[in-house]
């Protein structure tokens, strides 16, 4: 590769913030998997670098359903930032310019978790979880028409765009995320997905990310957002649109989490909004 890794993050980086798609193969070629976290890493101190901090991890194509849409054998991960989070009804950046949108269960930690000092499990994540959360994931590829392999994707920091961050999960037992069940729709579309789609399970997806920091010789940390894996697959915001993520468990509770993309309304948008005016 001519190009160093800095050079190639900040490829990456002036594309994102300009708002344009760049063809993966030309860009960087087809590293290692090692290089493309140097790439990623890289990426991240721009981000450092223009006052972004880190506030969490993404974990991608935990679920098979991820996998075959976009042709990707094994998960890979990468970091937040507080720039990326959004509240739930709120608009994607315009510089997103092919968003497209996967329910995930987050889970915020009190505590952080060290697989360096001690194996990490199932229950030892659990104790170290606040909460659990509604989250919807907004992908973001940096390569035109989300046209790339798992090197090239993890460079590009695993497509993170931005999260919108819904309610916490009214779950009375951590075990029991593996049975949520997820919908998202835009009044037309609809899909369906559950917690176990995470690795087998959302806890089981931190226990593997406490693991393979710990191999970076890093550790997730207390206040951390962790999202565990989109759960359908992924769906286009179209302009205008509107993606709502409805997490249930039977018929004890149901969230929802909201994201909106700027532009002409659709009708569907339009009819929702009419229905608030007049409740």
């Amino acid at each position: 590769m001519s190009q160093t890794t800095a050079q190639l993050a900040e490829a990456i980086w002036a594309a994102r913030q300009a708002g344009r798609t760049l063809d993966a193969e030309a860009t960087i070629g087809s590293p290692d998997l090692a290089t493309a976290y140097a790439i990623q890493r890289a990426l991240l101190a721009l981000r450092l670098a223009a006052g972004e901090r880190v506030v969490g991890w993404k974990l991608g194509y935990t679920s098979e359903v991820m996998r075959r849409q976009m042709g990707i054998d094994r998960p890979n991960i990468g970091p937040l930032t507080d720039r990326m989070l959004l509240d739930s009804g709120d608009a994607v950046n315009e510089r997103l310019v092919q968003p497209r949108v996967e329910p995930e269960i987050g889970l915020r930690l009190k505590t952080a978790l060290d697989a360096r000092q001690a194996p990490v499990d199932r229950q030892a994540v659990a104790a170290a979880v606040e909460g659990a959360y509604a989250c919807l994931e907004v992908v973001h590829s940096t390569w035109t028409g989300y046209r790339f392999n798992l090197e090239q994707n993890t460079a590009d920091n695993s497509s993170a765009g931005q999260v919108v961050v819904g309610p916490r999960l009214p779950v009375t037992d951590l075990m029991a995320l593996d049975t949520v069940v997820v919908r998202l729709h835009n009044g037309s579309h609809n899909t369906l997905g559950k917690g176990a789609d995470a690795d087998g399970h959302p806890l089981d997806a931190v226990a593997r990310l406490a693991r393979e920091l710990a191999a970076m010789d890093r550790r997730l940390e207390a206040g951390d957002l962790v999202i565990t894996g989109g759960l359908t697959a992924a769906c286009a915001l179209e302009v205008g649109g509107r993606l709502v993520g409805v997490f249930s468990l039977g018929d004890v509770w149901s969230v929802e989490a909201v994201v909106r993309r700027r532009g002409q309304t659709n009708a569907w948008e339009q009819s929702q909004h009419l229905s608030s005016q007049r409740a």
